[in-house]
């Protein structure tokens, strides 16, 4: 070394450990219905029903504001979340969503009505509560006083109802991934799911969800073999 300059980087042969991607573990088929008949009555049921059909991220749904609902023409502005910090301040509402960017949520005009159901639930809450009632950040989901829904409470339940149901190792998160999966075998786009999702690029959305992806080629094969046949003797 001279005058502090190394001959060689030092970190060149470092070997990285590879990454290893988290098993996704989607509500899917049969278990849709059966997870849609088990949270009926909790009190996370409309948030759960958002959860699993708008793929929106748990903190982007708690700090989701009725300011960013347009029950018009079905639509969620995300622009921002509310965070469980890493320290003993408690939560953090953060004016910006994981990756920085706004988007816009189409929502399935179902989703519509359960929204107006969350709207009259807190109006009456809020008439209940009277001077205790607070929701300064005019959130849409809150509990019975109008503070904001804590991760730790959401998870538990969450934990209950897919133990429940059979699907123990299901955690909240799927329910993100679920609604991509089911999006994509309904048919919906690599494009569009990435939009609704908040991807940075259609192919992290197409690698995430390589098998699915893989799963609608061979659909898609068959569907081709099928026309041929039809049309020709090869």
């Amino acid at each position: 070394m001279i005058a502090g300059i190394l001959a060689s980087n030092p970190a060149d042969h470092i070997r990285l450990p590879k990454i290893k991607k988290p098993d996704l573990k989607p509500i899917m088929d049969d278990n849709v219905s059966k997870f849609m008949e088990a949270i009926k009555g909790d009190m996370f049921e409309r948030f759960f029903i958002l959860a699993l059909f708008s793929g929106l991220r748990q903190s982007e749904l708690i700090g989701l504001q009725w300011q960013d609902v347009d029950l018009e023409n079905g639509a969620l502005t995300v622009r921002r979340q509310i965070q469980k910090a890493h320290d003993s301040s408690g939560y953090h509402f953060l004016e910006e969503t994981k990756n920085g960017k706004e988007r816009t949520a189409a929502i399935a005009p179902s989703i519509v009505t359960v929204l107006k159901g969350q709207k009259a639930q807190q109006a009456e809450w809020r008439l209940a509560a009277g001077p205790l009632w607070s929701n300064e950040r005019d959130l849409v989901f809150t509990d019975q006083l109008g503070q904001h829904l804590k991760h730790r409470t959401i998870n538990n339940h969450f934990k209950r109802i897919v133990a429940a149901i059979g699907l123990p190792e299901t955690r909240f998160h799927d329910l993100r991934h679920s609604y991509a999966v089911n999006a994509l075998q309904a048919g919906d786009s690599v494009k569009d799911v990435q939009e609704q999702l908040g991807h940075y690029s259609s192919a992290f959305t197409m690698d995430t969800y390589a098998a699915v992806s893989d799963t609608m080629r061979k659909a898609s094969q068959a569907r081709m073999e099928a026309l041929i046949k039809s049309v020709s003797d090869l």
